[in-house]
């Protein structure tokens, strides 16, 4: 090379042009992959947040309904006798074909039936007055009478498992309706559902509202704290309704001193929530 004269400009050899483009890809793949786990965490905690809302107002409307539980007896949908404020048992309340009436309530061993006495293990029965069958089908179990704290038993749901008259019910829009209302609750399909009627003395004509309050349940239990300070998981309790005096409405009015509410979710295990009930 000649004194004097330029030196001629090299560019970057194709090594190189390689070697950078292969250091800029694992830059992008390593920026990709955090932000892609970004991402999935966002949805992830969202998910979450979701799931712990809808826990916290299932409970949230169970702690109103009950806190606002109130003493005021129903009539059976065909108006002949009454039904206590608070019915529960955890083999569903049926309600079918007859009517729950102080002076007809017998004493025997198991839980209230469905067609009589305290016999049977089905639930709350509806016609007291003999004992139930003990070979009684599922099925007929988890038939429901409209004006008793369910729906028809043409569509096979699932039986309410509490059923009760709460007060406090909003009326924003200044309707000619009560402020009391009939509530249940029920599990189907894995939901728990609320089912309100819009009317405490209702007819078959009568439509409730259903909604479901909370998915992915697997069981759904319910406890009543009687003045004796024990739990029991059948309200009204056998032994007070095997010593209320015929005749009385004592007994529809019965109240107990707390709710103890269970759920067993498939996601967050067993919850257990404890609701006092005001006096």
């Amino acid at each position: 090379m000649r004194a004097g004269c330029p030196r001629p400009q090299r560019g970057f050899t194709l090594i190189e042009l390689l070697v950078a483009l292969f250091i800029t890809a694992i830059i992008f793949a390593m920026g990709y992959g955090a932000i892609n786990q970004a991402l999935k965490n966002r949805e992830s905690l969202e998910e979450r947040q979701s799931r712990l809302t809808a826990v916290q107002n299932a409970m949230r409307v169970m702690v109103q309904d009950f806190a606002q539980l109130t003493p005021r007896p129903v009539r059976d949908v065909l108006g002949q006798s009454g039904l206590p404020d608070l019915m529960g048992s955890p083999n569903g309340i049926s309600l079918t074909g007859g009517s729950l009436g102080v002076s007809e309530l017998g004493a025997d061993s198991g839980g209230l039936g469905t067609s009589g006495g305290l016999g049977s293990s089905s639930g709350l029965g509806s016609s007291f007055g003999s004992s139930s069958s003990s070979s009684s089908s599922s099925a007929e179990s988890a038939s429901q009478d409209s004006g008793n704290g369910g729906t028809s038993s043409s569509d096979n749901q699932a039986p309410d498992l509490v059923v009760f008259t709460r007060a406090g019910w909003a009326n924003p829009a200044g309707i000619q309706r009560p402020a009391l209302a009939r509530v249940s609750y029920r599990l189907e399909n894995g939901a728990l559902r609320r089912v309100v009627w819009p009317e405490l003395d209702v007819t078959q004509a009568t439509t409730p509202i259903v909604r479901d309050v909370l998915d992915h349940v697997k069981a759904v239990h319910f406890r009543f704290l009687t003045d004796a300070r024990q739990w029991t998981d059948q309200w009204p309790p056998l032994t007070t309704i095997a010593s209320s005096a015929p005749g009385g409405n004592q007994q529809l009015r019965l109240r107990p001193l707390a709710v103890e509410v269970t759920l067993d979710l498939e996601d967050w295990g067993t919850l257990v929530r404890i609701i006092e009930v005001p006096t």
